[in-house]
């Protein structure tokens, strides 16, 4: 007995033409040949998802079998013979696929593939400086490209399409599959001249200086990619990419956390005390900022914007200046005799006030 047709592509008598057409798409990526070699059920189950879509997916013949069932169409759908090939499934249902699937069945109507040439991977090490405002980095790198004099002639084994059919007998007929040819690794074409110092596919090694835009805001790790600059390939194929992997530089007066900028910024204890101006050496420029009088160490204070541009240009981080009051080491006498004064004095005893949070307060607040 036949298995229901809605059963076989796994939907309902009331899915709509959009849901049969992707179920049965589904079905047949999960059992097409190519993804299951000798596997004689799959085969099968490729074939009768092909058959039910060949009747679900027509309105006319949906409606005979839905009021009828498989009695409908006894004997009379192409479907019936044992002699059914990929090739007879693949001309009737070329829309599911987009005109090809898997690298195509029966050869017929294909141009010549064109190769892709590898990619090429370097490493650019970035300072911070340079990350903030972008840079042009020149870098050497050693790629193949086509020997001078070389000439290539159409590939008599595949004659230029970069593809061989191979015919398989199973038990539903003789299948055909499309596989890159051997001959010319798929170039569909085959080396007719040589030069002296080439290697067999008429390629050389060269170094090229290449120009490499790097935008302001990149990230350690972050891959770069620039088209064509990596191997080149044989023939009429294109050449492959350069991949840059960014690598930054650890600075030695700032911290970077995402697109924000870290600071410490140490004043004395006077200049605490007192407050001050100070300027800061920023990656572009400098800044003042004011310090009033009283400040404690411990304490951040956020400049907005004075960070790293975003490298999607949706905004610039901030610049998180840090306070860290200086105590001296040593002291002199009369600097003895002063703070020894001060330690007696109401003004110079510890009195936080709420908004001071403690460390463990700073740190519960990261984490929270």
């Amino acid at each position: 007995m036949k298995q229901d047709y809605y059963d076989i592509l796994g939907v309902s008598k009331g899915a709509t033409a959009s849901e049969i057409k992707k179920a049965y798409r589904k079905k047949a990526i999960e059992f097409h040949p190519d993804k299951n070699p000798d596997d004689s059920k799959a085969e099968a189950k490729f074939k009768d998802a092909a058959e039910a879509y060949e009747i679900l997916g027509d309105p006319d013949k949906k409606a005979k079998y839905d009021q009828y069932g498989h009695a409908a169409f006894d004997g009379s759908q192409g479907f019936g013979g044992g002699g059914m090939n990929m090739d007879d499934i693949f001309s009737q249902f070329g829309d599911i696929f987009g005109g090809g699937f898997g690298g195509g069945f029966g050869g017929g109507g294909r141009g010549q593939r064109r190769v892709k040439g590898s990619n090429l991977r370097i490493r650019v090490k970035l300072t911070l400086e340079e990350i903030a405002s972008g840079v042009n980095k020149k870098v050497k790198v050693k790629r193949k490209v086509q020997a001078s004099g070389v000439t290539y002639s159409t590939c008599t084994a595949c004659n230029g399409s970069g593809q061989t059919v191979r015919v398989t007998n199973t038990i539903l007929g003789r299948m055909q599959t499309a596989v890159t040819c051997p001959t010319c690794s798929g170039s569909g074409q085959s080396i007719s001249n040589r030069p002296k110092g080439s290697d067999s596919q008429g390629m050389v090694q060269e170094e090229e200086t290449v120009s490499i835009q790097i935008p302001a805001g990149v990230e350690d790790g972050m891959q770069l990619k620039v088209s064509g600059k990596g191997n080149a390939a044989p023939g009429n194929g294109v050449s492959g990419d350069l991949i840059v992997l960014i690598e930054e530089h650890a600075h030695d007066r700032f911290m970077r956390e995402g697109n924000h900028v870290h600071y410490d910024l140490y004043v004395s204890i006077s200049e605490a005390a007192l407050g001050v101006s100070k300027d800061i050496e920023m990656l572009e420029g400098k800044v003042r900022i004011k310090l009033e009088s009283g400040i404690q160490s411990g304490k951040t204070l956020r400049l907005r914007g004075k960070g790293l541009p975003d490298v999607n240009r949706y905004g610039t981080g901030d610049l998180l200046v840090h306070i860290n009051v200086w105590t001296p080491k040593t002291l002199n006498r009369e600097q003895k005799q002063f703070f020894q004064k001060m330690m007696e004095d109401d003004n110079f005893l510890p009195k936080p006030e709420k908004s001071d949070k403690s460390f463990f307060e700073k740190v519960k607040d990261m984490f929270a």
